[in-house]
């Protein structure tokens, strides 16, 4: 809850209060590692912190070679199939623990209650949306205007820590490249 708590008052003060009653309606979760914790056409029912581990956003294939990552989250930050949250409606991809993942996770339905009955929870969905829509907006720009090398020095000079725990796979579909292609990147480098 510590983590949490740190998270949010760097957006804003919270009253006790309020605090108390967000805090209740928070649910631990443990998730193995290489476990899917969101499957495809599932409506995501929550929105969690990560207190530990990392997470996958991907788009499954047939052949798992071609499955296509779009997205981390790692340890201090919010995870979410977050249009499928928003919409309750089914979701166009999947979340996989990449490693043993801890979170705090809200219900859809307990985050209404929260918006409704604290002073500060529209303020925090709101600040918690901008930061989430930022991320995206970032990755996109990066797909459009960096080279695939670009996208993955930029990557490792942000988040040095994923080379240990993302296989290889999964950053070469992030960047848009192909194993083989991430591959004389690396010896390039």
């Amino acid at each position: 809850m510590e983590q949490i708590k740190a998270y949010l008052d760097q957006i804003a003060t919270i009253s006790q209060s309020d605090w108390d009653f967000f805090t209740s309606k928070l649910q631990p979760r443990f998730i193995k590692k290489k476990a899917v914790f969101l499957k495809l056409n599932e409506i995501e029912n929550h929105i969690s912190f990560i207190e530990s581990g990392v997470v996958r956003l991907f788009i499954p294939k047939e052949n798992p070679d071609k499955e296509i990552t779009f997205g981390f989250s790692f340890k201090d930050q919010f995870i979410s199939a977050y249009d499928s949250f928003l919409t309750q409606t089914p979701s166009a991809y999947q979340l996989q623990a990449l490693t043993d993942t801890t979170l705090l996770s809200i219900t859809y339905a307990d985050l209404q209650e929260v918006y409704k009955k604290t002073q500060i929870g529209n303020l925090i969905g709101r600040l918690t949306a901008e930061r989430l829509f930022l991320i995206k907006s970032k990755r996109e720009q990066n797909l459009l205007n960096l080279s695939a090398e670009e996208r993955y020095m930029k990557l490792f000079k942000e988040r040095p820590e994923l080379l240990k725990v993302i296989p290889l796979k999964y950053i070469s579909s992030y960047i848009g490249v192909t194993a083989q292609a991430l591959s004389r990147i690396r010896k390039r480098i």
